[in-house]
């Protein structure tokens, strides 16, 4: 059984975010606001449904999706763009595949003691964010 994501969990540390959203091409001035901001995630999982949302002062981000199940994502939010975004568990991370415009894109996400890590990866350049649960 994968491990349980559900909780409200409160950003600690975030590298290389600057770096990665960069190589997303996100504008400058929008670099400068997210860069700044604390982000919390609030998790939701039922079996194979998950609800993630990412939460600012800036802006929100919901996935709604089925683990194992491609979805077009809408990403027009984040960064202007749409993919195919697959989400699967192997072994006790929460591993995503989105294929559109930009290679290796994806994510993971793992527990470690009362920590959530979360990886994200973009042509090559690796962000780190880590968060605690509330």
């Amino acid at each position: 059984m994968p491990v349980d994501l559900n909780g409200y969990w409160k950003m600690i540390s975030n590298d290389n975010f600057e770096e990665y959203m960069k190589a997303l091409d996100v504008n400058v001035a929008i670099r400068k606001i997210a860069n700044l901001l604390k982000i919390d995630k609030d998790i939701f999982q039922d079996g194979d449904h998950m609800v993630i949302k990412t939460l600012s002062t800036f802006k929100n981000y919901n996935m709604d999706f089925y683990v194992g199940k491609e979805f077009e994502e809408d990403l027009t939010g984040v960064d202007g763009r749409k993919c195919m975004t697959t989400i699967s568990w192997e072994g006790d991370q929460l591993v995503c595949v989105q294929n559109g415009e930009k290679e290796g894109r994806g994510w993971t996400h793992w527990v470690e003691e009362d920590q959530l890590h979360l990886e994200l990866r973009v042509c090559g350049v690796v962000c780190k964010q880590v968060f605690k649960k509330t």
